[in-house]
């Protein structure tokens, strides 16, 4: 399905914004998944700016593990499907959870997941591993 615009009138609103300011429309379910440099974990990313603000959907293939890092800021995760587990918890269908500066974990997905990624600035992994592409996007 694809995205479609319409415009909606309104007498008291002018709705036309320039482009700088114009909404951007994806189509996700169409979007490819993309590879990273980490074993059986895909992503599609959703948004991206030059200050390290990041939206990403992730698919964890069951057993895949994102490695041991530090969340450098706000981290919040929605998990659509499957779950994702630490030290700290588990994280199932429909459930959210957020992370502060500072906090630090290995995350797995015992059966695989879907999850929606909202990053504030890229985090700090132990070994020094980049996470979004295989291009080495931070």
């Amino acid at each position: 399905m694809s995205v479609q615009s319409r415009k909606v009138v309104h007498p008291d609103i002018t709705p036309d914004n320039p482009p700088a300011r114009a909404a951007h429309y994806l189509d996700v379910p169409n979007m490819p998944w993309q590879k990273t440099k980490f074993k059986g974990i895909e992503i599609k990313l959703l948004y991206a700016d030059e200050g390290g603000i990041t939206t990403a959907l992730l698919k964890l293939d069951p057993g895949a593990v994102v490695p041991l890092h530090e969340h450098t800021a706000l981290e919040q995760t929605f998990v659509l499907e499957g779950t994702i587990e630490d030290h700290e918890g588990v994280c199932g269908p429909g459930q959210f959870v957020w992370r502060p500066a500072g906090n630090q974990h290995e995350a797995v997905a015992p059966n695989g997941a879907i999850i929606l990624g909202f990053f504030l600035k890229p985090n700090r992994f132990a070994y020094g591993e980049k996470f979004f592409t295989e291009e080495g996007q931070t």
